[in-house]
């Protein structure tokens, strides 16, 4: 394998855009009219490129010389923003966007799968584009034409980037418990006072400036969620020109040192404490997007985005921790098959043992499934804002909110157990520095708590998802599950899958009412976390179900791992969820019962 196959499978890619998700279709709808599948080839390529080329090879060096603050300003390895210059250059910030806005109107699966790439390669460096796409995208939706044309355009030229600004010391994952303040001022801007926490891509100078999308509470606003607006405020202010000019009132604390991701600086930023005075003022100058109080609903915008694409950036670390283990396992000599009788016989790779040969099954099932399952997400989002039938992107839209938590939680729960299983495969130079495996599991790490730890996405999905509209994510998800198994039903091989499956779905229904029957919140949802496992190992099923049939009839390699993969997953994994499900029925309250004082 060259290196460049150990960052991603192109081949894998080619199978789930083209003979599963079937993406050229999405060339007859008029905004993609202009592309086919060379240009997007050629899109796929040039990621793929630009990711070995000038992504990957700092990866260590950047986890090895994490960025510093010297109380002043932040200094990092210079081929960060060297590697960040080459995704300008190339387009890559405004991949999906409008023409008017200098886009080239591709469709979102491809360029989230050309970003898969830069995860794959570098999750640190591929994080400060990640945040400035999708600040872009939420101040495109609610901002005014003003902020349009003042933050979005020169962040999707890669000129500013962007951040998302909620957590804070004393809140963490409580957004109805910041405290940041917003005061209103004569000209129609705003002033800022306090911290935030956790904020990834917070001050560098990678950028010209830095666009901060700040949650706060206007005086006087109601207590809670619903009292939280939202602020777009930059580094420096823009003088008339648009160029960046005076500085604002905002000011780096310090930076965090996490265990992954360390080529991403992570900060702790205080608004409008008096170390610059813009306008000869005190605080940190911001201006409101889209209406008051409404600012968590406008920032879940970007949130959901960002829960889909860490979905994506786990999956990626996975796969790439995954073709290292396997690449390995094909090289490295060590005992000999249980049959062998001459102790002088050489040693076979390791790759032959049945027990190597079920971790890197499990790593490919985890890997290649969890890809999938988040590019289907962003061919959901095609079809939500560009499917020609109103009920088409209706339906797709509910699919995708049903979906959202799952694509955020599962691959960054099991890609890690992948990560996990490639260390072990191999063995004691696993855990060394040596060997890149053990930083993708610190990196990957860092997923179950971004954007929402798996407890938030279990509430959110069996607290509100699943039941929301009388159930009808939940009855849709259980219908389009249900429809590959027909599908699947004409196939011999298939057909025991998709019994499985069906028995499945049909107890995840059953279960989510029993869990549900008494109306009491505090109890349902107790045990939401093994509800999002359960339902997310039924969904990643389908997901192979789905992958199983495009592989039908196909032979060679790829297809018969393709097929080994989908037993894999049904024999070992699909049933797991059993002794879950059993769990939730029973309304076990062990945890919910257990006392303080008892620890």
């Amino acid at each position: 394998m060259s290196d460049a196959s150990l960052i991603l499978s192109r081949r894998d890619l080619d199978f789930i855009l083209y003979e599963w998700l079937d993406v050229e279709r999405l060339t007859q709808r008029a905004r993609f009219a202009d592309h086919d599948r060379v240009s997007f080839d050629g899109v796929l390529d040039t990621c793929a490129q630009i990711a070995a080329d000038a992504f990957a090879p700092h990866n260590r060096k950047a986890d090895q010389n994490e960025p510093t603050f010297d109380g002043e300003r932040v200094t990092m390895i210079p081929e960060v923003a060297q590697a960040l210059a080459a995704f300008r250059e190339a387009g890559l910030f405004s991949a999906s966007q409008d023409y008017e806005l200098g886009g080239l109107q591709l469709p979102n699966v491809i360029e989230r799968a050309g970003f898969a790439w830069f995860q794959a390669a570098n999750v640190g460096t591929a994080a400060y584009p990640f945040l400035t796409i999708g600040a872009a995208n939420l101040l495109k939706t609610h901002g005014t034409a003003a902020q349009i044309d003042a933050y979005v355009r020169p962040m999707l030229e890669g000129r500013f980037f962007g951040t998302m600004c909620l957590s804070e010391p004393q809140a963490g994952s409580s957004l109805g418990d910041i405290r940041t303040r917003a005061v209103a001022q004569a000209d129609g801007s705003y002033r800022l006072f306090g911290s935030k926490m956790w904020i990834s891509g917070g001050d560098h100078d990678l950028s010209e400036t830095i666009v901060h999308m700040v949650l706060a509470r206007m005086e006087g606003a109601p207590a809670g969620v619903k009292g939280i607006s939202l602020f777009v405020v930059p580094k420096q202010l823009l003088d008339e020109s648009g160029a960046p000019g005076e500085r604002n009132d905002v000011v780096l604390a310090g930076l965090n040192h996490k265990m992954g991701y360390r080529g991403t600086t992570n900060t702790l930023l205080n608004f409008g404490e008096g170390r610059h005075a813009p306008g000869r003022q005190g605080g940190a100058v911001g201006w409101l997007v889209g209406a008051p109080h409404q600012g968590l609903a406008a920032m879940f915008h970007m949130m959901n985005e960002a829960r889909i694409g860490v979905g994506a950036g786990a999956a990626a670390l996975g796969y790439t921790g995954y073709l290292h283990a396997l690449d390995y396992a094909r090289g490295r000599p060590q005992g000999r098959p249980l049959s062998a009788k001459d102790p002088a016989s050489p040693p076979v790779p390791i790759i032959q043992h049945a027990d190597v040969r079920r971790m890197l099954l499990a790593q490919k099932s985890y890997a290649e499934g969890a890809l999938a399952l988040n590019l289907y997400c962003a061919r959901l989002t095609d079809d939500q804002t560009t499917a020609e039938d109103a009920a088409e992107r209706e339906r797709a839209g509910r699919l995708l909110d049903m979906l959202t938590p799952i694509a955020k939680s599962w691959p960054s729960q099991w890609c890690l157990e992948g990560n996990s299983l490639a260390i072990q495969v191999l063995g004691g130079y696993g855990y060394t520095r040596d060997y890149q495996v053990e930083q993708f599991y610190r990196d990957n790490r860092l997923n179950p708590i971004h954007e929402g730890t798996h407890g938030i996405q279990g509430l959110d999905l069996l607290g509100r998802k699943a039941i929301m509209d009388g159930g009808a994510g939940l009855k849709l998800l259980g219908e389009t599950v249900m429809a590959t198994v027909a599908r699947a039903s004409g196939d011999p091989e298939l057909t025991p899958y998709g019994e499985a499956l069906a028995q499945a779905m049909g107890r995840i229904g059953a279960t989510t009412a029993t869990v549900w029957q008494d109306g009491d919140p505090e109890r349902a949802l107790a045990n939401a976390s093994t509800y999002l496992e359960a339902v997310g190992h039924a969904v990643l099923a389908w997901i192979w179900l789905e992958q199983a049939l495009a592989a039908a009839g196909k032979r060679g390699d790829f297809y018969d791992g393709k097929r080994q993969a989908a037993r894999y997953f049904f024999r070992w994994e699909l049933p797991k969820i059993a002794p879950m499900l059993d769990l939730l029925v029973s309304k076990d309250d062990t945890n919910l019962a257990m006392q303080d004082a008892w620890f």
